[in-house]
């Protein structure tokens, strides 16, 4: 398992470079190791050698790698999440990617309140509009985030994730981060009950230097760490 080192040592130096040029604080960015179809034994690596945050497509992977691996590290629902999911992860699950429809909040709501917890979680923006991502467009951000923050008391906004288009040109998708950026902004002017913009989740292996350019303090990266993995399992 060497290579983990190695790839961990090049992301974790990547992250530092960008953060100098963006001139915040390299600690103050958290990598999400994506640990889709990655192991438990490789993944026991990865936090051996300093994985704090780990992220999870498939709430029934969330849940089979936290029996084994427990809280020794935050967990992230990072995919698409299904309203009759959320029982099993509400518990396990330290904050929650994809918010992106009322169905969702109702029963993310629910189910903290049945466990007395003020779920953490991100707003999923589709800033791109392709139809093969989730989420909500821009225009729709702002309404929605109200309601969430005047209807739901155990849900808890901490900011914003989206994914770019994959590009040859990592460049290409800049536009895409600077947008989320000023949406954030907007939305932190309001001083809503419940949200705060903490955290942008933006940036994957293919771009996270360039979205921790853009503001990006959470990111979110498997094929960089873990090398490329067959996604048909």
């Amino acid at each position: 398992m060497d290579y983990i080192k190695q790839n961990l040592d090049e992301v974790l130096g990547s992250i530092n470079n960008s953060a100098n040029k963006a001139n915040v604080n390299p600690d103050d960015i958290i990598l999400i190791g994506v640990t889709k179809t990655v192991d438990i034994p490789i993944i026991e690596e990865a936090i051996r050698l300093g994985i704090t945050h780990v992220g999870e497509n498939k709430p029934q992977e969330l849940v089979r790698k936290y029996e084994v691996i427990g809280d020794k590290v935050k967990w992230h629902l990072i995919g698409s999440l299904q309203t009759n999911k959320v029982k099993y992860i509400i518990d396990k699950a330290d904050m929650i990617h994809s918010l992106d429809r009322i169905s969702l909040c109702e029963e993310i709501n629910k189910r903290a309140k049945n466990i007395n917890k003020v779920m953490d979680c991100l707003v999923q923006v589709n800033i791109s509009k392709e139809d093969t991502k989730h989420g909500l467009y821009k225009e729709d951000v702002l309404d929605f985030i109200k309601t969430v923050s005047s209807d739901y008391k155990n849900i808890k906004i901490n900011g914003i994730m989206t994914m770019a288009p994959y590009v040859d040109n990592p460049e290409d998708v800049r536009i895409y981060f600077k947008e989320i950026k000023k949406i954030s902004e907007e939305i932190e002017k309001l001083n809503l009950e419940n949200v705060e913009m903490n955290y942008l989740s933006m940036g994957m292996s293919n771009d996270y230097k360039i979205a921790i350019e853009e503001g990006s303090n959470m990111v979110r990266v498997g094929t960089s760490i873990f090398g490329k993995r067959n996604y048909m399992k």
